[in-house]
């Protein structure tokens, strides 16, 4: 399930936002100034973030060039083209003027996910081809089941933060419905024991009481 940041200091639009994007199984954050967004994005890493330029505190131009690695799509009553130009060279991944048709806006939110759904992912060492279902250790190729691949991405997706066994099993269901909290934990002992074999190291570690995450 795809994470979006809905960044807009107006409540209704907000509200409108969240309750539709949730319709359309997203899960939502939200963040209501410039600063609150730049300390949900220390912790967090959205799929896509929403932005409203007209926030308080710290701007959504100014908040654009430090958001790095996650398309924004920027929603703005501003309809000046020199604007727009400005910030899609900048940076954004698409503008969409308010008022906007939702049905619109949802469809541009799936082509931009689409773009950004990497099947490549690196991490240390390690390199994860989620199409082919393996991952190099090094120069080292190993292969992956199907459920032990859709766990170590979400990892990697993730590598500063620990993902718990709930939001785990919720976030790769879609890949692997035989997953089950009981079966979790062995495939991720299976995971470890495969990229261990290569050169001893421990790449997942399970943070108490949480989770786990890529060991740094």
């Amino acid at each position: 399930m795809p994470d979006i940041l809905i960044i807009d200091d107006d409540l209704h639009i907000g509200n409108l936002l969240e309750e539709s994007l949730k319709n359309a199984d997203y899960s939502v954050s939200r963040a209501f100034t410039g600063k609150d967004a730049l300390q949900i994005l220390s912790t967090e890493k959205p799929d896509l973030i929403l932005l409203d330029l007209m926030l308080p505190e710290l701007s959504g131009e100014e908040l654009l060039p430090l958001i790095r690695d996650i398309p924004v799509i920027v929603i703005s009553a501003k309809i000046d083209v020199s604007n727009k130009v400005d910030l899609l060279l900048g940076g954004a991944a698409d503008y969409v003027t308010k008022p906007f048709d939702m049905r619109e806006l949802l469809a541009r939110i799936a082509v931009q996910l689409r773009k950004n759904d990497k099947n490549e992912l690196t991490f240390r060492d390690l390199t994860l081809y989620a199409d082919t279902l393996t991952v190099k250790v090094g120069n080292t190729e190993i292969r992956l089941t199907r459920t032990e691949c859709a766990i170590l991405k979400l990892l990697m997706q993730n590598p500063l933060n620990p993902v718990g066994k709930s939001a785990m099993l919720e976030k790769i269901s879609a890949d692997t419905p035989d997953c089950t909290e009981r079966s979790l934990k062995q495939h991720i002992s299976n995971i470890r024991k495969k990229l261990q074999s290569v050169n001893g190291e421990d790449y997942i570690e399970a943070v108490y009481g949480i989770g786990f995450k890529m060991k740094s």
